[in-house]
């Protein structure tokens, strides 16, 4: 049986996960609080996983030659916090204390700017894809520790659709919501 405790967030680093530093990001805006997680998915090329291509991506190091999809996103300059591969590895490209470049124009309860206050996770995944049982799990332990670590976040979960509709649809219809929120629930209630 695994210890509640598998991530640990220090000084903005989640303990646990590998760290590769992304150039894309900034200061967060005085006086914001992280009060939001956002939850993504991401495949590169789309619907293709492995490859290493995201964090390549996020670290503005990825071989735009590599595959025609590449070529229309060149230039693109992204990030996320975290990255939680279909085989359960966590990747923190993103100081929680800086703003990953996740959710572009966004809004969540009528706040805009959701980069502002948020942490964005993606998920190795696609929207016409299911995830992987781990990811989920590994999922509910992370969002555990950053909601004991923000606890602001506590109930304020939101896909990156919920925040820019209409402009996104990850996680998608293939992320079970009501799956992930029993894990998460289930996590929670252990760690007391």
């Amino acid at each position: 049986m695994q210890s509640a405790a598998l991530f640990q967030v220090e000084n903005g680093q989640l303990i646990g996960a590998r760290q590769v530093p992304s150039p894309n990001y900034n200061q967060r805006p005085e006086h914001s609080e992280i009060q939001l997680i956002v939850i993504h998915n991401i495949s590169l090329p789309p619907s293709q996983f492995g490859g290493g291509y995201i964090e390549q991506f996020f670290q503005n190091q990825l071989d735009w030659s590599l595959h025609p999809y590449f070529q229309t996103i060149q230039g693109i300059q992204v990030s996320a916090h975290l990255l939680i591969l279909r085989t359960g590895e966590v990747l923190q490209f993103v100081n929680f204390k800086d703003r990953a470049w996740h959710a572009g124009r966004s809004s969540y309860l009528g706040k805009v700017e959701c980069n502002d206050y948020s942490i964005g996770i993606e998920l190795e995944g696609s929207d016409d894809t299911d995830f992987e049982d781990i990811q989920y799990q590994i999922l509910a332990d992370v969002v555990a520790s950053l909601q004991k670590a923000y606890p602001k976040t506590d109930q304020h979960l939101a896909g990156h659709s919920d925040i820019a509709p209409g402009r996104k649809t990850d996680p998608g219809p293939h992320f079970q919501w009501q799956y992930f929120r029993e894990a998460l629930a289930q996590k929670k209630s252990k760690a007391k």
